[in-house]
């Protein structure tokens, strides 16, 4: 019989190889998927991996748009990690991302027409408190009444969607849209837009938050008393208490937090790629990010990282799509393998398999 047995020790080389080992399953196990379907398993790899970062044809296009493709991934999952490390389950940052986008969209769209600078720094303090404040809610509810922030997070992600839809619908719907869903397109108003910092590339200052929140997390982990709070938190509850850190306190602030990074994510891409907020405006960014946070280590530097190679499947997944005519689903069911393999890893990192014989009584 099969018996699972907590391992005393778990590996430093295993710990760093396993993101490694993920991908390469991913890889064999994707490109046995693609020839299953019947596109060429080393071409549909090529075009995703290869093709965005070194074919002279594509590079020019590719590369920047995996930096615009990053950038929420690497900001929802930085928020994401911080909690992760101190064992508080944020599940529902695409909740805080939408949110986020609602809150700051409503500034811009009260200020309309009005042109002026304060705009844009308005709606992102809307966006980081959106965000936050969506947060919120799971920390309280675990610290006053002991609820499961996993189960309430997610939750969340479902009123924020039906919220989504009603203020498309209503409130924020542009009223010289003859009637279709979807507020104004921020991209046509100038002092609401996030506008390119590099022209033709796409790249926004979202790609510049996206960046400090890496160097900021870098810090507040490695050299902060902060870091030491979450740190120590998440290896021994009863031994931060004996130190003197308040659980609830470090809850709400690691689940405010990744809210708010999340929400500032939102208004980023509301302002820029997306352009208005609509029924489908969310594209399940806050579920990639745990795959980023988990992928990176939990680590800064490692979620850049992660967050790159996961943009990178999304800008190769599309040119699949064009290219083969390969299945999105498949681009879906491929990304969806290397959270699969990148937790089968990470269980086996911290438990061993043994094979006993079952004896008799």
């Amino acid at each position: 019989m099969l018996q699972l047995e907590p391992r005393l020790e778990n590996s430093r080389i295993w710990i760093v190889a396993t993101p490694v080992v993920a991908v390469l399953c991913t890889l064999i196990a994707g490109g046995a998927m693609f020839a299953f379907i019947g596109i060429d398993p080393i071409r549909a790899i090529q075009t995703i991996f290869w093709a965005p970062l070194f074919d002279p044809a594509l590079s020019g296009y590719a590369m920047p748009q995996i930096l615009v493709k990053a950038a929420p991934l690497i900001l929802i999952a930085i928020g994401l990690s911080i909690g992760f490390r101190a064992n508080i389950w944020n599940i529902g940052a695409e909740g805080q991302y939408i949110m986020g986008a609602i809150c700051a969209g409503a500034i811009g769209l009260a200020f309309y027409p009005l042109n002026t600078w304060y705009i844009f720094p308005l709606m992102i303090f809307a966006g980081l408190i959106g965000g936050a404040a969506w947060g919120l809610i799971p920390a309280l509810l675990k610290t006053k009444f002991g609820a499961n922030e996993i189960l309430v997070s997610l939750m969340l992600v479902y009123v924020a969607e039906h919220f989504l839809a009603s203020v498309s619908l209503g409130i924020l719907r542009n009223p010289d849209g003859a009637g279709f869903p979807g507020s104004r397109n921020f991209q046509q108003y100038e002092s609401a837009s996030n506008p390119e910092l590099i022209a033709g590339t796409g790249i926004h200052l979202g790609v510049i938050f996206a960046l400090l929140a890496v160097i900021i997390a870098y810090a507040l982990i490695r050299f902060h008393k902060f870091g030491y709070y979450v740190n120590l938190t998440g290896k021994s509850l009863r031994a931060a208490r004996f130190s003197g850190i308040n659980p609830a306190r470090l809850t709400i602030i690691c689940l405010c937090l990744s809210g708010a990074l999340a929400g500032l994510a939102g208004m980023f891409e509301l302002t820029g790629p997306a352009g208005q907020l609509s029924i489908d405006f969310n594209v399940s960014y806050g579920f990639t990010a745990i795959i980023v946070a988990f992928l990176g280590r939990l680590h800064p530097i490692g979620i850049a990282a992660a967050g790159l190679l996961m943009a990178l499947t999304y800008i190769g997944g599309e040119l699949a799509q064009f290219m083969l005519n390969l299945p999105s689903a498949a681009i879906q069911a491929f990304q969806g393998m290397l959270l699969f393999f990148l937790l089968a890893l990470e269980f086996l990192t911290t438990y061993r398999v043994r094979f006993k014989l079952k004896r008799d009584a």
